[in-house]
C-alpha cells in the first residue's frame, strides 16, 4: 500500500496545476475555433467543375439582392478557412491610400483615379464558420520579438506592403534595410522588436537575363534550376517565419540549366533545344528551394508556402492587350481553377507535401497559406490601368497580376493571423502533451 499512498499524495500536489492546464486549453479552443488543413488537395478546387455544371446560370457578379447562401455548421465541426465566398463588408477598408505610405505607386488605385470603391468592401467568409477580420494589435503581440521574411516576386512585396498598411493603425515601422536596393527591404517595429523583410527572387533559383528582348519582347531568362539565389537563401536562417511564393515570372521565355548544362527551355525558340514547358522549371525551382531550406543547419523557423494567386486577363494575353475590368467578385460556382492556373497550383502542393515530409525528420514546420481560391474569385481587385495617370507616357501593361491597396490582398493577413493563432494552440497542446507524459510517468 505504500507505493499507492505515495502516488495519491503526488497527484494531490499536482492537481491544481493540471486543472490550470485544462482550463487554459478549453479557453484557447473556445477563442480560436477555426481549423486549416495542412495536407491533402482542397476538394473545392478539384470539384469546382461539378459545382459549375450543377448550378443555375447566373451573371458574373453578385447582384444587389445577394443573400448569404452558407449555413453555419456546429461550432464543434472543423472548418477550412480557405474555402468560402466573398461577402459584403461595409466596414472596410481599414486604411486608405492617404493613411498608409507603404503603398507602391502601381498599386495605388484610388490615387490614380479608379472610379469605383466597392472592390474594397468585401471580406472572406469560409464555408460554415467565421474568419476574424485582421487585428493589428493582436498580430504584433503574437510576433513580438520575432522576424518574418517574404521571399518571392513583386506579388510577395505586394503582400508585405498590405501587412504594413494594416499594422499602421497601431505602429509604423522604421527602415533598417542593409542596402538601398528597393528589392531587399527591412522594416522594424521597435515597440514590439518585430522585423519584416522582403527578398525579391521571382524565380527562387539563380537567374540571369540572357536576352532583354527575347522571343516575345519580354526578355529571355536563364534559370539554373539546381542552384539557389544566394540573395535570400544565405539570409533566412535568422527568421522565425519565411513566406515563400513564386508564379507569374514563369510564364515568360526561359532557358533551363542543370549541372551547368542547357537541358531545355520554355518558349525560347532556339533550334535543337527541347521545350520542356514552364511546368518543368516551376517544379524544379520549388523543389530546389524547399530542399535548400530543409538543409539549413541553423534554421528553426516556420516555412509557409503562399499558393499561386491567379491573374485575370480577359480579351487578350497580358502582353497582347488583355485587361481586367470587372467590378465585383465571382461566386465560387461562376468560375473554376483550370488550365495553367490549376497545373501551377498542383505543382506547388505536390512539392510542398514532399518538403513537409522531409522537414518533419528535422523537426521543421511547413504550413500552407492557401490563397488560391479566394483570389481566383477576385477579378475586380487588380490595378488594371489605375497604376499611373492617364496622360503619362508609360510602357506598363494593364496590371491584372498585382492587387490594389486597399483591396482583396488584405485578406491574406486575415489568413496569416489565424494561422499564427493555430500555431499557438499547437505549441500549447504539445506542452500539455509533454506535461501529461510526465504525469503518467
Amino acid at each position: 500500500m505504500e507505493p499507492l499512498q505515495g502516488r495519491k499524495t503526488s497527484l494531490k500536489k499536482n492537481t491544481p496545476l493540471l486543472v490550470l492546464f485544462i482550463t487554459i486549453t478549453l479557453f484557447l479552443l473556445a477563442t480560436f475555433p477555426l481549423y486549416y488543413p495542412l495536407l491533402g488537395y482542397p476538394l473545392y478546387l478539384l470539384h469546382n467543375h461539378a459545382k459549375l455544371s450543377a448550378s443555375p446560370s447566373s451573371s458574373s457578379s453578385y447582384g444587389d439582392d445577394y443573400e448569404e447562401p452558407l449555413a453555419i455548421r456546429p461550432a464543434t465541426d472543423k472548418c477550412d478557412i480557405f474555402s468560402g465566398e466573398w461577402v459584403p463588408n461595409p466596414q472596410a477598408p481599414y486604411y486608405t491610400n492617404t493613411t498608409c505610405w507603404a503603398i507602391h505607386e502601381h498599386q495605388n488605385c484610388m490615387k490614380y483615379g479608379r472610379p469605383d470603391a466597392e472592390f474594397m468592401k468585401w471580406r472572406w467568409k469560409p464555408d460554415g464558420c467565421e474568419l476574424p477580420v485582421f487585428n493589428p494589435a493582436q498580430f504584433l503581440e503574437i510576433v513580438r520579438g520575432k522576424s518574418m521574411a517574404f521571399v518571392g516576386d513583386s506579388v510577395s512585396r505586394n503582400q508585405m506592403q498590405s501587412l504594413i498598411c494594416l499594422l499602421s493603425r497601431v505602429e509604423y515601422p522604421i527602415d533598417v534595410s542593409y542596402t538601398p536596393d528597393e528589392h531587399f527591404k527591412r522594416w522594424k517595429y521597435t515597440t514590439y522588436n518585430f522585423t519584416m523583410a522582403t527578398f525579391w527572387t521571382p524565380h527562387l533559383v539563380k537567374t540571369n537575363e540572357a536576352d532583354p528582348d527575347g522571343p516575345n519582347h519580354t526578355g529571355l531568362y536563364s534559370l539554373f534550376l539546381d542552384q539557389l539565389n544566394d540573395d535570400w537563401i544565405t539570409q533566412i536562417e535568422e527568421f522565425d517565419y519565411v513566406i515563400i511564393s513564386a508564379g507569374h515570372w514563369f510564364l515568360r521565355p526561359m532557358k533551363f540549366y542543370e549541372n551547368q548544362k542547357l537541358i531545355g527551355c520554355h518558349f525560347c525558340q532556339i533550334e535543337n533545344v527541347t521545350d520542356l514547358t514552364m511546368y518543368y522549371g516551376y517544379r524544379r525551382a520549388f523543389r530546389t528551394a524547399f530542399r535548400a531550406i530543409n538543409s539549413l543547419k541553423n534554421y528553426k523557423g516556420i516555412t509557409l508556402l503562399r499558393t499561386y494567386a491567379p491573374s485575370h486577363f480577359e480579351n487578350g494575353l497580358w502582353n497582347k492587350g488583355g485587361n481586367c475590368v470587372r467590378k465585383r467578385p465571382f461566386r465560387s460556382n461562376e468560375t473554376a481553377l483550370e488550365g495553367a492556373n490549376m497545373e501551377l497550383y498542383m505543382i506547388q502542393l505536390e512539392e510542398f507535401k514532399i518538403a513537409e515530409k522531409l522537414g518533419q525528420k528535422r523537426g521543421l514546420r511547413f504550413r500552407l497559406l492557401d490563397t488560391t481560391q479566394a483570389m481566383l474569385l477576385r477579378p475586380d481587385g487588380h490595378p488594371s490601368t489605375y497604376g499611373h495617370w492617364p496622360h503619362e507616357n508609360v510602357t506598363l501593361y494593364n496590371d491584372c497580376v498585382h492587387w490594389c491597396l486597399p483591396g482583396p490582398i488584405d485578406t491574406w493577413s486575415d489568413f496569416l493571423l489565424q494561422m499564427l493563432k493555430m500555431e499557438a494552440i499547437r505549441s500549447f497542446e504539445e506542452k500539455l502533451s509533454s506535461f501529461d507524459r510526465k504525469m503518467r510517468f
